[in-house]
């Protein structure tokens, strides 16, 4: 058992943290996915390519979300969580209202860089929280809590964002969505504490110890290395947030190329813009579909968990695998009705991973590398779902648009990329195999 590790039964559910810290995440994929439903009114206003939607809402992103996450998760290592995560809130926070002022491509490409920036420190300082105020018992709920954050926040960036467009344009619906974030990082800096900080409150001489016990990057490399489950969780988990986030940026666009005279009767028959009524739609489906899947694999998890712990893999290749036959059949339906209820199903199956898979990588792992473990795990899911999902689907729809036309396009290019989930499923399978020899090699 590790230093901060309790037996089961001692600790309580800590409420509050991971409460606070599932608004944190929601606000996180809010300000994340925002871009999404904005998509179309932006390229009409600023005359852009899909090329440059996928540029937005993806690699804009990620260029500094994966490559600065590992060095705020060595601050993460050593120095109050709770004040890291409240300071990453407040600087993404204020990027996306600032996006609102962006007269060009080139300007909102930066400010999303600053998201980006801001919102590298949320994860990898946050899970490796959860992972020391929580048991084992019940870590795997914990995480999928927390992964909430997900659809919720999705749902709320696609229900505020379609809204406040039709309302006010997409200008003043960016600033709307990054202020409530500056007001919660203040309570997070007040609020979120850190175990650690009692340690470090014993004196210098314990301070110092307890910093020179924190594994180099280069030693918390070199652990990774000999983790081959590892490797394959990120492969699978890049994999399919490659798929999952080409799909994201471009759902409102597909649904207003290929089906736009049903959003125009959804949007009469709520009595509001077809923006803000396509918001609604996406967001529900997204938020409850998004939000059974995500809360529905951790309790499965932590439930089979008595079989071994490879089940924490057998679940999200199972999920992974089942959502391929129902995206392709949504993006292939003629009813936009019927395309909508039918994403639901794969909406489901395809977040089924998110607490099985940060649980078994907080296991594996040393608790003092927890936090570079996940800056690495999401470099990996992010260099391939964020940087590389969204762009991918604008190069392939602006090149099938050329014979098939820009709706027909699009639909193609969403089939096209949702194959790529077979091979994410592949890899979680082969996770299982290595999972029981790597926790038992943890020290």
């Amino acid at each position: 058992m590790t230093g901060t590790e309790a037996p089961a039964g001692e600790r309580p559910f800590p409420v509050y943290p991971v409460g606070l810290l599932f608004l944190i995440f929601t606000l996180n994929f809010l300000d994340r996915q925002i871009l999404n439903i904005l998509a179309e009114p932006i390229k009409q206003d600023l005359g852009l390519a899909d090329w440059q939607i996928g540029a937005l809402t993806g690699l804009a992103f990620a260029l500094l979300y994966t490559t600065f996450g590992i060095p705020v998760a060595r601050l993460a290592d050593r120095y109050h969580r709770g004040k890291i995560i409240a300071v990453s809130l407040f600087i993404w926070s204020g990027f996306t209202a600032l996006s609102g002022l962006a007269t060009s491509f080139v300007q909102l490409l930066l400010f999303r860089i600053g998201v980006g920036m801001g919102e590298a420190g949320c994860s990898p300082a946050t899970q490796s929280l959860i992972g020391d105020i929580t048991s084992k018992t019940v870590r795997a709920r914990a995480l999928a809590i927390y992964a909430l954050g997900v659809p919720v926040g999705s749902l709320l960036g696609m229900v505020v964002g379609g809204l406040a467009v039709d309302a006010w344009g997409w200008r003043n619906a960016l600033l709307l969505a990054g202020l409530p974030g500056l007001l919660v990082a203040v309570l997070a800096f007040l609020t979120l504490r850190d175990p650690r900080s009692a340690l470090r409150d014993a004196g210098s001489v314990a301070k110092a110890e307890e910093r020179d016990a924190i594994p180099t990057f280069r030693e918390a490399c070199c652990e990774l290395a000999g983790k081959r489950s590892f490797w394959w969780l990120a492969g699978g988990a890049a994999l399919t947030s490659f798929v999952g986030y080409g799909h994201l940026s471009f759902y409102a666009s597909f649904f207003m190329r290929n089906h736009q005279g049903d959003v125009a009767a959804l949007a009469d028959w709520l009595g509001l813009g077809t923006t803000g009524a396509l918001g609604i739609a996406l967001g529900l489906l997204l938020g409850v579909g998004g939000a059974l899947g995500t809360y529905g694999g951790g309790a499965v998890a932590d439930h089979h968990i008595g079989r071994g712990p490879g089940v924490y893999a057998v679940i999200p290749a199972i999920g992974t695998l089942l959502a391929i036959p129902f995206f392709v059949l949504a993006f292939t339906l003629e009813s936009g009705l019927a395309s909508l209820v039918c994403l639901l199903l794969p909406t489901i199956f395809k977040n089924m991973w998110y607490g099985p898979v940060f649980a078994c990588v907080q296991s594996i792992v040393h608790e003092r590398s927890r936090a570079t473990a996940m800056a690495v795990f999401l470099l990996i899911l992010n260099a391939c779902g964020i940087g590389a999902g969204p762009i991918s689907i604008g190069l392939l729809s602006d090149a099938l648009a050329a014979t098939l036309g820009p709706a027909e396009g699009l639909r193609w290019a969403m089939i096209i990329l949702t194959a790529v989930s077979a091979l994410a499923g592949l890899c979680f399978f082969q996770a299982r195999k290595s999972i029981a020899n790597d926790q038992g090699s943890t020290p």
